[in-house]
Formats: C-alpha cells, sequence, structure tokens
C-alpha cells in the first residue's frame, strides 16, 4: 500500500482539528477539554522543534561556512541574500498598499461596530501589553538591532533563542575554522557535520507527530475565538490582507520559474509541510527546523545556502508580516484618522514596514507590536492606539497564521535563488525516518 504524503496527513490533520474545535465550541465543557486535553500536545510539539531550532542552526551554519574555503564567498552570499529580502519585502508592502488604498476596507465602517470592539478589546490585557513593547522597542536607541546581534553570553543567547546572535557565533567560529591550518579544523567540522546529521533525522522523527500536533493546535485555535459577529464585521480587511498574501505567493512563483527555472507546483509540493505547520503554530522560528530539512533534502540547497539564508529570513525577512502592516495601519487611519492618509504617511509606512520587519521577533503576533511603531511614525494620535489595536485585534491570530505561511515560502524561495546564483542547488536528495532503522531494529 503507498504511504500518504506528509502534506496531506498534515492537512488532514487540520481539517480533523478545525471541525473538531467548532463541534467542542458547540458543547458545554468543550473549550476547557481542548486546552486541558488537547492544546498540551500542540505545546509539545512546538517544544521539540525548538528544541532542535538552535543546534541544528550553529551545526548547519559552521559546516556550510567551513565548506565554502574561502571568506570572499561568505560575503557574496550574506550580500545577495540581505538584498533579495530587502526588495521582496518591499515588493510585499507596495501590495498591501495598493489592495487597502482601492478597496478601502476602513471606510464606512458603522461607528456602533467601532463602538463595539472599542468597548471588547481596547482596555484588554493582550492590547496593552503589545502597546507596552512597542514602547520599550521605541525607547531603545537608534542602533539597539545593531547591538543585539553581538552577544555577550552565547548561552544566554541559545536559551532565549536569539537567532541573530546566534548566526553571529556560527559564522565567527565558521570563518575562524577557515583562518586556522586545515589538519586543526577538520576534528570541529566533523563534529558539526555529524551533529547536523543528527539534528536532520531528529526533525524527520518529529514530523512522525505532526498531524497530530496541527490537529490540536487548530482545535486550540477555533475554540479561543469568541465573537463571530466582530469577526463578520472585519471579514473586508481580512480580505484585502488574504489576497495581497496569495498575491505574494504569485510572486514568489514566477521568482522560482524565472531564477532557478523549477516548476512552481514541484516548489510548492514540496515545501507545502513546512508552510502547513508555518500556519499551525503561526511561528516561523519554530518552523525553521521543518524549512531547513525541506530546502536541503526536498528543494536540493546546499546546506552552506540553506544555514545561513534561512536562520537570517526567520529574524529579518517577514514579507508577510510587512504586508499585513501596511494594510492594517491604513485600515486602521480609515476608520478612526483619515486625514492622516497622506502621500507622504504612505512613504513613510514603506520604510518604517521594512525597517520594523528586520527588528521584528519570529514569534505570534509579534506583527501587531511592529504596527503600533509603524502608526507611531507617521502620527497617528496616541489616544487612539488602543482602539486601532482593538480594531484589528478579533482576527489578527488567524491572519498572523496566513501572514507566517507566506513569511516561510519567502524564505524558501530566496535560498533557492540564492543556491542558483551560487551555483550550489542540487538534484533533491530527500531521506526518510527509516531509511537504517532495518539495521537496528534488531
Amino acid at each position: 500500500m503507498k504511504k500518504i504524503a506528509l502534506h496531506w496527513k498534515i492537512l488532514i490533520g487540520m481539517i480533523l482539528g478545525i471541525v473538531f474545535g467548532f463541534i467542542m465550541t458547540s458543547i458545554a465543557g468543550g473549550k476547557d477539554f481542548v486546552s486541558d486535553w488537547i492544546k498540551p500536545f500542540g505545546t509539545i510539539f512546538i517544544n521539540l522543534l525548538k528544541l532542535i531550532a538552535v543546534p541544528l542552526i550553529l551545526a548547519s551554519l559552521i559546516k556550510g561556512i567551513s565548506d565554502l574555503k574561502d571568506i570572499s564567498k561568505i560575503k557574496k552570499m550574506g550580500l545577495r541574500t540581505i538584498i533579495i529580502y530587502v526588495m521582496t519585502t518591499v515588493v510585499a508592502i507596495v501590495i498591501g498598499l495598493s489592495i487597502v488604498n482601492v478597496v478601502a476596507p476602513g471606510n464606512g465602517m458603522p461607528q456602533e461596530t467601532i463602538e463595539k470592539i472599542k468597548e471588547r478589546y481596547s482596555s484588554s490585557a493582550d492590547v496593552t501589553d503589545k502597546l507596552d513593547k512597542a514602547k520599550a522597542q521605541n525607547d531603545a536607541g537608534p542602533l539597539q538591532s545593531l547591538v543585539d546581534i553581538f552577544p555577550s553570553n552565547i548561552f544566554k543567547s541559545f536559551s532565549e533563542a536569539k537567532m541573530l546572535q546566534i548566526i553571529f557565533f556560527a559564522l565567527f567560529i565558521g570563518i575562524s575554522l577557515l583562518l586556522i591550518p586545515e589538519k586543526k579544523a577538520k576534528p570541529l567540522v566533523r563534529f558539526f557535520d555529524s551533529l547536523n546529521e543528527v539534528i536532520m533525522k531528529m526533525v524527520d522523527l518529529i514530523m512522525l507527530f505532526a498531524p497530530y500536533a496541527v490537529f490540536a493546535l487548530l482545535a486550540n485555535v477555533i475554540v479561543a475565538f469568541d465573537d463571530t459577529e466582530i469577526l463578520l464585521k472585519l471579514v473586508a480587511y481580512s480580505a484585502c490582507v488574504i489576497a495581497g498574501l496569495l498575491l505574494m505567493v504569485i510572486f514568489y512563483m514566477i521568482l522560482i520559474a524565472i531564477f532557478t527555472k523549477k516548476s512552481p507546483v514541484w516548489f510548492l509540493k514540496q515545501i507545502s509541510p513546512a508552510q502547513l505547520l508555518a500556519f499551525s503554530t503561526s511561528s516561523s522560528a519554530a518552523t525553521l527546523p521543518v524549512t531547513m530539512e525541506r530546502v536541503e533534502e526536498h528543494l536540493g540547497v546546499d546546506k552552506e545556502v540553506s544555514g545561513f539564508v534561512l536562520p537570517v529570513g526567520a529574524t529579518i525577512n517577514m514579507d508577510g508580516t510587512s504586508l499585513y502592516q501596511a494594510i492594517a495601519a491604513v485600515f486602521i487611519m480609515q476608520v478612526l484618522w483619515p486625514e492622516g492618509l497622506t502621500f507622504t504617511n504612505q512613504l513613510l509606512i514603506v520604510l518604517t514596514a521594512l525597517l520594523a520587519s528586520i527588528g521584528s521577533a519570529a514569534v505570534p503576533s509579534a506583527g501587531m507590536v511592529m504596527l503600533v511603531i509603524v502608526l507611531e511614525t507617521v502620527g497617528f494620535p496616541a489616544e487612539l492606539l488602543p482602539i486601532g489595536l482593538a480594531l484589528i485585534f478579533a482576527v489578527d491570530r488567524p491572519l498572523d497564521m496566513c501572514r507566517t505561511t507566506v513569511n516561510v515560502t519567502g524564505d524558501a524561495t530566496v535560498s533557492m535563488i540564492v543556491a542558483k546564483s551560487l551555483g550550489k542547488l542540487r538534484d533533491p536528495k530527500p531521506k526518510d525516518w527509516d531509511d537504517l532503522y532495518d539495521k537496528v531494529k534488531g
């Protein structure tokens, strides 16, 4: 009997999770049952992915850099990666602004709806938390993002999963290995090569649990929705975001076809498990081990490219988030501050959303924190900020799931383009978790 492909298993788990979640919302005590007995399995899965993310980045990047044998190649790869990431982010923001200005979902929103949303969300702890985090980020100096790249304690960076600091440390080790005699560097290179293989096998094993985990994650998301009326009122805004994200995926497919000469359909099929996990977890950082495994083994990108491009992308390439910020900012201004929608302010949104995406953490709902910074930059009245966040808060989680999927797709797209430009794109060689099982099962 033919095995069911992993992406189909995950998709089935997602659909069953959504159906189960809706059933539980109509049963007395159903929400508590999901929270107590179903959600923990999703949490365990995410914890396992986070567990291997740091050692995978460290091993993959150090091995990849040491294999380059030439420091100038690191500069070339890094420069191309950053330039392409910036270009795709600008395209995402422009797409978002174009859609929201044409559709204008905020125009004509009934005042009673605004009042209900304000009453329901503007003073909530979650909204207040986002405002506090944005204030803390604003209060930091202009070069704080640069300072944050350089760790003072790498073990603390490991424990807090600070990606840019880990990438810097791995690059530092990799470059240093190139600058010492090959004979002395070889044992450490072999260690990280072996560690990388072990971690990749752990990814395969963890993914066996993925269909059940996404069932738990999606069921919990569904029972968390508690105001369908407000969700329906925000359907036009949500449709703008989703349409923009779909256009961004089409843009990626065009890039894949033009620059890598690969079939866009084939690309989507190979990367789909990572996309589905990104949708379920709303975290590109948690999805990173799976993204790296799919890109290396199923898309054929050499690990020296994927080990650098993907961790950097999970930290600074937030195309979906940037597109969302552009649409959300203009939508909020259309509803609450239409006089602020000047051409100059829209240019400021492009610039600020681009810079904010670089500093945006790869965790759920980080985009809303960055949105506050975008709004403050264009002079949005401070007293209206809680109401502005409240306007979109009800639909933030489902849209966060969608934009994280686009973030991960963008990372994979750029890794393929960079690999192709460096001659590091080869024929895929996928591995299964049980390749050597017959030899060890006894």
